[in-house]
């Protein structure tokens, strides 16, 4: 990354150009700076009494603020979810963030990608309980009453393969390795 100019050649650029009567062009080709530079220094100067560079880099990604979070892990409980369909919910809510906000927030919170196309619902005592009828009742089934319906050719991708969900134990949440 580029370092700014010193504030020395900065002094000598707009000294130049308020007390020595160029202007802020002829300056700039005196001391070899780009003209948009030396304008800038000297608007700078005239604007805040230092040739001082202001701050370089340093953009901190927005993080979520309590009442937000409180939502979010509330949110994340209910069901799975994908990391652009928290930042749209969060839209929805008036708070703007991006994907890499909520990649942070999911780190941060221990929550774990999503490896199973099992349907959650699966863990819901009525359903398993109806599960487990269904189970008894295959048998009294006589085959021939059965029709085959070959499925092959349906659509198997209507659950998104990768989101992100409570991890069930105590493992950690590398996903990588």
């Amino acid at each position: 990354m580029a370092k700014p100019y010193s504030i020395d050649l900065r002094e000598r650029v707009v000294a130049t150009v308020e007390k020595g009567g160029l202007s802020r062009r002829q300056a700039a080709l005196q001391f070899g700076v780009g003209i948009s530079t030396a304008i800038n220094w000297v608007r700078r100067f005239r604007e805040t009494g230092s040739v001082a560079p202001g701050q370089m880099g340093g953009h901190k990604p927005k993080s979520i603020r309590d009442e937000h979070r409180a939502w979010l892990l509330e949110r994340t409980r209910e069901k799975d979810f994908t990391l652009r369909g928290l930042v749209a919910d969060l839209a929805e809510r008036s708070l703007k963030v991006d994907y890499r906000t909520m990649w942070n927030f999911v780190h941060a919170e221990k929550l774990s990608f999503k490896k199973t196309v099992l349907a959650s619902e699966q863990d819901r005592p009525d359903v398993a309980r109806r599960h487990g009828q269904w189970t008894k009742y295959q048998g009294r089934i006589a085959p021939e009453h059965l029709v085959f319906i070959d499925e092959t050719w349906s659509k198997t991708n209507m659950a998104p393969l990768r989101g992100w969900a409570r991890r069930k134990g105590g493992r950690s949440t590398d996903h990588y390795g």
